[in-house]
């Protein structure tokens, strides 16, 4: 279950980090590419994905 949740953190925060580079206009062929609120969703999926690792990795006694 564990690998199942950090899997999951990992493909938000992968694409929170496309999501804000493409608002950077960084990676092109996209509607969103240099559209600055995408560079604003992608950092707040980028925190959720944040989030789900340290609630995934988060020890258990």
């Amino acid at each position: 279950m564990r690998l199942i949740r950090t899997l999951l953190a990992l493909i938000v925060l992968a694409i929170g980090v496309l999501w804000s580079l493409q608002g950077l206009g960084l990676v092109h062929g996209s509607f969103m590419t240099g559209q600055r609120e995408w560079l604003y969703i992608g950092l707040v999926t980028m925190l959720v994905g944040l989030l789900g690792l340290g609630w995934a990795n988060r020890s258990r006694i």
